[in-house]
């Protein structure tokens, strides 16, 4: 669209709120109220006469005004208070016409607050004096001017108490939802704990019982060596999950469960099944934000699993670079082959990039020959977790 083009007055009247069949009922009935108090003199009537084709004008803009008084509350108000000017100056009979102008100033202040609602007042205010006064003959502050003033005022009072009323109830609403999405977001943070841990230490046991059976006769001491393994990363294993499932019953954090500090255990473990694995760590080592250590000892640790699982390596390198603000984690292993894991495919490195961007990081797998790489770049900003 050209800067100077005017919008299409189509898309502008769609994009306005249409009033609910309540509004409109509402604005129906106080134009109804108001024509029959004048015709039968039900209530404060006012003088004689008949209303005639202007005081109907005047019943039906007020019919119209009230229904879209929540759409446009205070240009209804401004607008109300008009018509019942003009009602008064007109002299017209009935009186109830004001109760028009109590329920624009409740409005004004339960859709917009109590500021605006105390200019509503005032301008409801400025206008039922002068009526009041130009029109009655009565004293500025006579006892009906006086109760007009108060009327008004606890209207607006009225819809200041229930727009915080509201307020209030979003609030709580919209509390609770976040409550749910946090609830969400750890139970998917658990499940992802648990595949890690479970297939990390499922694969261990594994490659250490291939092993125990295979040199248990041969070679005992190597064979006890594995078995002593396996009885370790089961412990270990186990009580992960135990500390995760804990997580259902109280509210525990993924700070509890420690991260880097584990590394070296973790990596004498992979060495015990007899995989050479060399530990680099570039840049100043320092204590990262509770959620970035953890996703990256289980990063490395799921490539790990990995690994073994499908590559079958005989030696692997974990590098780690404390960056300014970031920390970069990579793992190259030398034994990838028709079972490895593709890099753009599988669970695990769908499970580490899912890690990885929860927590704004990125990750990159790629193959070279027999050489399969992950690298995963995490945000290490405190106030970004």
């Amino acid at each position: 669209m050209p800067w100077c083009a005017l919008p299409d007055i189509t898309e502008v009247l769609m994009s306005v709120r249409r009033p609910t069949t309540a509004e409109t009922a509402t604005g129906i009935g106080v134009a109804a109220l108001v024509a029959v108090s004048a015709v039968t003199r039900i209530g404060p009537s006012g003088p004689e006469g008949t209303l005639g084709p202007a005081g109907a004008v005047l019943i039906v803009l007020l019919a119209a005004l009230i229904t879209a008084r929540r759409i446009f509350p205070f240009g209804v108000l401004v607008a109300v208070n008009a018509v019942v000017a003009a009602w008064f100056v007109l002299d017209f009979p009935g009186r109830l016409i004001t109760v028009a102008a109590l329920i624009a100033c409740y409005t004004v202040a339960a859709e917009r607050g109590w500021r605006l609602g105390a200019a509503a007042w005032a301008v409801t205010a400025a206008v039922s004096t002068v009526v009041v006064h130009g029109t009655l003959g009565v004293a500025w502050f006579d006892d009906r001017a006086v109760n007009a003033l108060s009327l008004e005022l606890a209207a607006v009072a009225l819809g200041s108490a229930v727009h915080y009323h509201r307020a209030y109830a979003k609030g709580a609403r919209e509390e609770a939802l976040r409550l749910r999405l946090r609830e969400t977001e750890q139970r998917l943070e658990i499940a992802r704990e648990l595949h890690d841990v479970v297939g990390h230490t499922m694969v261990t046991i594994s490659v250490q019982a291939g092993v125990a059976t295979h040199v248990l006769e041969r070679n005992p001491d190597q064979g006890a060596a594995a078995l002593r393994t396996i009885k370790t990363i089961s412990d270990e294993g186990l009580a992960e999950v135990q500390a995760l499932l804990g997580m259902l019953r109280v509210d525990g954090t993924a700070a509890d469960r420690g991260g880097l500090a584990r590394l070296e255990t973790l990596l004498d473990v992979t060495r015990a099944t007899g995989v050479q694995v060399e530990l680099v760590v570039r840049g100043e080592r320092r204590s990262l934000p509770p959620r970035v250590d953890l996703a990256a000892f289980r990063t490395v640790q799921e490539a790990l699993t990995n690994a073994r699982r499908h590559a079958r390596p005989t030696s692997i390198r974990v590098c780690l670079l404390y960056g300014d603000d970031v920390l970069e984690i990579g793992v190259r292993n030398d034994g990838a082959g028709e079972s490895a894991p593709s890099p753009t495919g599988g669970n695990g490195i769908t499970g580490l990039r899912s890690r990885a961007e929860a927590l704004g990081g990125t990750l990159h797998a790629s193959r070279t020959g027999e050489t399969f790489e992950v690298t995963v770049t995490l945000p290490t900003r405190a106030e970004d977790h």
